[in-house]
């Protein structure tokens, strides 16, 4: 099969997998069309007083716990993390944080989950990803989503107790791109039992799972449109075994694994939400899931500012502390404006979620997205104003006698989160796509079809486009903002106009071809998450004003954000994209040899 057919078919079974119709608002999704509904995101969503002294009450025995059994440096160091920390998250309920109670859960909000994410992230990356890969993404979410009361009634409860669970959707050759599945489901005769065969790669908690979630391929393999289905497996079917445990660079303690299918059995009641709706369980799955990673990133990035501004005040080079050199201030003070970025978005989408009128696929994956850079930037940024004591382990500072930062660890451990559910990469694309979703619907077309409405959408755009133009100086139903930030709202009003019309521009440029561009759709995606997270600072800080202090901080990071938008803005118009593009082809041709000239590399495979 050629490239070509084999990238419509990738198309084909992802926009049959997509969530194709828009039933709710999306504050994001109305931003990509030079709209900016304020109502959806102010006033800040602010946590109820009962809600809160729920989390309140676990967060503080969960603090207590983290710092009196939890040792992060030795779960790092042994790669591992022990059963008494495992039993002791159990004993307090924290294996089924918003499962309802009925079922032996909490029954929390997203927003107390995803504090307790937040604290947990803060000091110890291995064991929050072992209880998000469990309930964000494995059994748990997709059983309340979509589980019979059956499979609820059996499984629930033995999730809440503290069964470890796992979703088992990637594998060795199939990466983003599930329309190559190799893992197949074949049915018995009576139609009562399906038969999995195949491997999945990379599955967190996947070797120590009680269950899992596993896609497979139900139907014929030689059919050109897989058929993909989600399975319940008990992790210790006959024929389930972990053919290798994976060793990553950072979440040292994390099980994570390649397993191996070998004439698994399972019962056909087992299927969850029905037979070739796997892909579409896996995307609604991932709507929330997603959540965890910017709560992650927010307990990460305190953590950094509270190691920054300790060594940056005791730490004097040329007769005074660093922290007031303008090279390390200047540091310091993006780190603290991105943490209070991230923190805002953080609870905003957890917020969001907790609704039930609100359609967040595109909030989610934008906050995702922008979080995740962020931590990245935020603890890089830590580490060079650490100097050589960030590149040092926490064990080897204790060993001299100095105060053990884990500058090192959080490094390690944060750069996977650029990677894990969705590379930042794919949620480009992913958001990208979503965004021109109304656009197509306008033109009545797809990605996968040419034909359009001519007359449908003339009409439209000669009334919608003109508008993206016309000065505004006011915002409809714009709230009172502190200090100056009125005008950083200001800006992010006539900043999704721009956005409007850039993508817009690009549709006629590009057409069809426009897919291809990532870089360029990359671009305006990395727009509309600026302009999101300034909406949701700029929300905050009118929701927090006064005795916090919190504008300067929140005016410095729309500043910033500003100065970014204005880069991308200039390079979707000016770039060297094709140019690039074309040295590229030319070194994977290997045109260039000197580029490899003089290194020695064992990894290489043999020469025939």
């Amino acid at each position: 099969m050629d490239n070509n057919t084999d990238e419509q078919r990738a198309f084909e079974v992802a926009e049959a997998a997509r969530e194709t119709e828009w039933r709710k608002p999306s504050f994001v999704g109305e931003l990509f069309m030079g709209r900016l509904p304020l109502e959806l995101v102010f006033p800040f969503p602010e946590q109820s007083a009962e809600d809160r002294e729920a989390g309140d009450k676990l967060l503080a025995e969960l603090r207590s716990f983290l710092e009196r059994e939890v040792d992060a440096d030795r779960i790092d160091r042994e790669k591992k993390i022990p059963k008494k920390v495992i039993a002791g998250l159990a004993k307090m309920g924290l294996f089924g944080i918003k499962l309802p109670t009925e079922y032996g859960g909490l029954g929390l909000s997203q927003v107390n989950y995803n504090r307790i994410v937040q604290l947990i992230a803060s000091h110890c990356a291995s064991t929050a990803v072992l209880l998000s890969a469990h309930q964000s993404i494995g059994v748990p979410q997709p059983l309340k989503l979509y589980g019979s009361d059956e499979q609820k009634r059996k499984y629930l409860p033995r999730l809440a107790k503290g069964a470890i669970s796992a979703f088992a959707l990637t594998e060795p050759d199939v990466g983003s791109d599930p329309s190559s599945m190799a893992t197949t489901a074949t049915l018995n005769a009576e139609g009562t039992e399906w038969t999995l065969n195949g491997q999945k790669l990379w599955i967190s908690n996947g070797p120590i799972a009680d269950l899992l979630i596993v896609m497979a391929r139900s139907n014929d393999p030689s059919a050109d449109h897989p058929e993909i289905t989600a399975f319940i497996v008990e992790g210790n079917s006959e024929g389930l075994s972990v053919a290798h445990r994976c060793d990553f660079m950072g979440i040292k303690g994390v099980q994570n694994g390649l397993l191996r299918f070998e004439n698994v059995r399972v019962p056909n009641d087992n299927i969850v939400l029905g037979r070739g709706q796997g892909l579409r369980l896996a995307l609604q799955t991932l709507n929330t899931g997603r959540l965890t990673l910017p709560a992650a990133a927010g307990g990460v990035l305190q953590q950094a500012n509270a190691i920054a501004r300790q060594w940056a005040n005791e730490r004097e080079q040329w007769g005074a502390p660093i922290g007031r050199h303008e090279a390390v201030a200047g540091k310091i003070a993006t780190l603290a404006a991105e943490t209070f970025a991230v923190e805002s978005l953080t609870w905003l989408t957890s917020a969001m979620a907790d609704r039930d009128d609100l359609d967040i696929r595109l909030e989610a994956a934008m906050a995702k997205l922008w979080c995740t850079e962020a931590m990245w930037r935020g603890v890089d940024s830590l580490l060079q104003i650490r100097g050589g004591r960030g590149y040092e382990t926490a064990d080897s500072l204790a060993g001299r006698g100095e105060l053990p930062m884990p500058v090192e660890r959080m490094l390690r451990d944060a750069r996977i989160n650029r990677i894990i559910e969705g590379t930042s990469e794919i949620m480009h694309l992913f958001i990208a796509r979503e965004a021109l979703d109304p656009h197509l619907r306008i033109a009545g077309a797809s990605t996968t079809s040419a034909k359009i409405n001519l007359g449908r959408a003339a009409a439209f755009y000669a009334g919608w486009y003109p508008q993206l133009w016309l000065p505004r100086l006011t915002i409809s139903g714009a709230p009172p903002m502190p200090g100056l930030l009125g005008r950083h709202l200001r800006f992010v009003a006539n900043g999704s106009r721009m956005l409007a019309r850039d993508l817009f521009h690009m549709m006629l440029l590009y057409r069809r071809g426009l897919q291809q561009k990532q870089a360029i759709l990359a671009r305006l995606v990395d727009i509309g998450a600026e302009l999101f997270a300034m909406t949701a600072v700029l929300s905050r800080a009118a929701s927090l004003h006064g005795p916090s202090g919190c504008e300067p901080v929140a005016d410095l990071f729309c500043r910033q954000a500003r100065r970014r938008i204005g880069v991308l803005h200039r390079a979707i118009y000016r770039n060297d994209d094709q140019f690039a593009y074309d040295r590229a082809l030319e070194v994977l041709d290997g045109r260039y040899p000197w580029l490899e000239e003089n290194i020695v590399s064992t990894w290489r495979k043999p020469q025939a």
